[in-house]
């Protein structure tokens, strides 16, 4: 798991529970816009676990670092706030650092004890789902 990634699991695995959900809004903000490439979604694929439309994409560069493309609605802070922890913490990760990101990295990082069962499961689908991707690249 690349450093950036284990410092923000680290930092909300310590944070007090009534703190989490704050932190996880400011993620929700990491996410940025879709180049026009993606528009209308093209090339993407949606993650039907979530409750909310999102859409990724993962590509793999010639220096096989992954680059990282996410769309979820501003209305969906938490699930928005997943893809932003992804950006932050795997921009310019190589492939096998992305690939060695355990499966159960929202459950460590303490979020099954402040969000529903229901959204924890999409956050795992998003990264089960960037991971085959990133694998296939």
């Amino acid at each position: 798991m690349p450093d950036k990634l284990a410092a923000i699991v680290d930092e909300f695995a310590s944070a007090p529970r009534d703190v989490v959900l704050e932190m996880l809004l400011e993620y929700s903000d990491a996410v940025k816009p879709l180049p026009a490439e993606f528009e209308g979604h093209a090339g993407m694929e949606q993650v039907p676990e979530c409750q909310t439309p999102f859409f990724l994409k993962a590509e793999v560069t010639g220096a096989k670092t992954v680059q990282l493309y996410f769309d979820c609605p501003p209305e969906a802070p938490t699930t928005r706030a997943f893809a932003g922890i992804l950006a932050e913490g795997l921009e310019g990760a190589t492939v096998e650092q992305v690939l060695a990101v355990p499966n159960d990295l929202y459950q460590r990082m303490g979020l099954a004890n402040a969000i529903s069962p229901l959204r924890v499961r999409g956050g795992t689908a998003i990264l089960q789902r960037l991971k085959r991707q990133v694998s296939e690249g």
